[in-house]
């Protein structure tokens, strides 16, 4: 069962920083907690994480059952998960990259899916995104909507120190 909701910044963001083939031992460790479900994303959002360079995209892209959680099957509360989608929708309207002329450094669809899916399944998102603090009255972050939401918001970092994985 899933333990933890990912963004993409979650774990693109750290394999940019923490190379692969520098840091092989803990992204294996990562790899064996995509494998064992420990992730839950929108299909938006494992679109977006296939792309990450192997070998961690290619276990991400190896394991879509493992991490997608898709409208309309049986097995979670999608309805909920609408109305959270929806309802987030027009709360965070004004936040909106898409509906705000692609307003730079601001929350997407994407975003706000991936925070309603951790919302529905009361589990915590890992991202990597940082609070807008003093810019929040036009740019809102990931971490911003969780706090507004009251969803814990995790970063890569605090994901390692709860799973026990050391570089």
């Amino acid at each position: 069962m899933a333990k933890y909701c990912l963004d993409m910044s979650g774990l693109s963001n750290p394999a940019q920083h923490m190379p692969q083939d520098i840091h092989a031992s803990m992204w294996k460790q990562v790899e064996a907690l995509i494998v064992a479900r420990t992730f839950a994303t929108t299909t938006e959002v494992y679109e977006e994480l296939t792309h990450i360079p192997p070998p961690i995209g290619e276990c991400i892209a190896s394991n879509a059952a493992a991490l997608m959680f898709e409208v309309g099957t049986d097995d979670w509360d999608w309805q909920g998960y609408i109305k959270h989608t929806s309802r987030m929708q027009t709360a965070y309207d004004a936040f909106i990259s898409e509906r705000n002329r692609n307003r730079e450094h601001t929350i997407n669809l994407n975003d706000l899916s991936v925070i309603a899916l951790a919302k529905t399944l009361v589990l915590p998102l890992i991202s990597m995104e940082a609070r807008k603090g003093a810019q929040a009255e036009k740019r809102r972050a990931i971490p911003d909507i969780c706090d507004a939401e009251r969803v814990q918001h995790m970063t890569f970092s605090d994901l390692l120190r709860a799973e026990g994985i050391v570089l």
